[in-house]
């Protein structure tokens, strides 16, 4: 008999068929042999949380920690996109999920990006960008490089609303150093170009499962002009800006997002598992 979805969390970690731990929390229970995942960009797995939670409800999810980030260990030459895109590829068969939708905000949708390509067991069924970075666009507008700003600026141009804003000032000496990390973390993960890598957006139109992009669009690192053409790229690619959002529209407006992602699955996410997991439109 099945198990009811819940949407209460619970951390555990996994050891994958390459004998790498991954620290995941999980929200829910699987009980269709499908779920969601939920890849973090450079501010880490908190930023996926709260949409984990939301769709907890209606979806088993998976919120993996990327190695190296929030004291979770990097093994040694485990230091590239395409790492963590075959470790998650592997993960998704450590748990045996199928028709899996991947959500992945900033760098975690340049993952998810490098997962559908490298998808050759077929585990999953669609995959949403949430202010994606990744590609080097078509045309003039590129993702900021923030090497080198300070936090305060980085986050001004990550929200539109300043409430959302980190206090920084308030900010332990622990804390400013487990920030620190995390960002020469992905630094070693994002390479020499940091924000893109100069092949990938050629290779998009092999990709043949639904694509959501999803753009806030007011960002100040990702602009909305990238996004689209980000969209454009995929093969089956769908667009769909947020307003009154930055970097992070789960987080600024959850509500939006969930409706865009809900609208996604009605309407062209169909006949598949996916569709029956993921929250439908209000």
């Amino acid at each position: 008999m099945s198990t009811p979805i819940t949407t209460t969390a619970a951390s555990r970690t996994l050891t994958i068929a390459t004998g790498m731990a991954i620290t995941v929390t999980e929200f829910g229970t699987d009980t269709a042999g499908t779920g969601v995942l939920y890849l973090h960009g450079g501010a880490g797995p908190r930023t996926m949380l709260g949409l984990a939670g939301a769709l907890a409800e209606h979806a088993y999810g998976i919120v993996p920690t990327h190695p190296g980030f929030d004291g979770i260990p990097r093994p040694d030459r485990f230091d590239s996109m395409a790492d963590l895109a075959e470790a998650y590829l592997d993960l998704l068969d450590e748990l045996d999920l199928r028709d899996v939708m991947v959500i992945g905000n900033s760098v975690g949708g340049w993952i998810a990006s490098e997962m559908a390509l490298r998808d050759n067991r077929h585990r999953i069924g669609a995959i949403v960008l949430i202010n994606a970075t990744g590609i080097k666009a078509a045309g003039e507008e590129q993702v900021t490089d923030v090497r080198g700003m300070a936090p305060a600026q980085m986050s001004e141009l990550s929200f539109a609303n300043a409430a959302f804003r980190p206090d920084f000032a308030a900010l332990t000496d622990e804390q400013r150093a487990g920030m620190a990390a995390n960002q020469r973390t992905l630094a070693v993960y994002s390479g020499g170009a940091f924000t893109h890598d100069p092949k990938l957006r050629r290779r998009l139109h092999r990709i043949s499962i639904p694509a959501l992009v999803i753009w806030g669009e007011t960002d100040g690192i990702s602009p909305l002009a990238y996004g689209r053409d980000y969209a454009a790229a995929f093969g089956d690619g769908h667009f769909a800006p947020i307003a009154e959002a930055g970097h992070f529209p789960q987080i600024e407006q959850l509500g939006a997002t969930l409706g865009a992602i809900g609208d996604f699955v009605e309407t062209v996410v169909k006949d598949t598992v996916v569709k029956d997991t993921v929250i439908k439109p209000a």
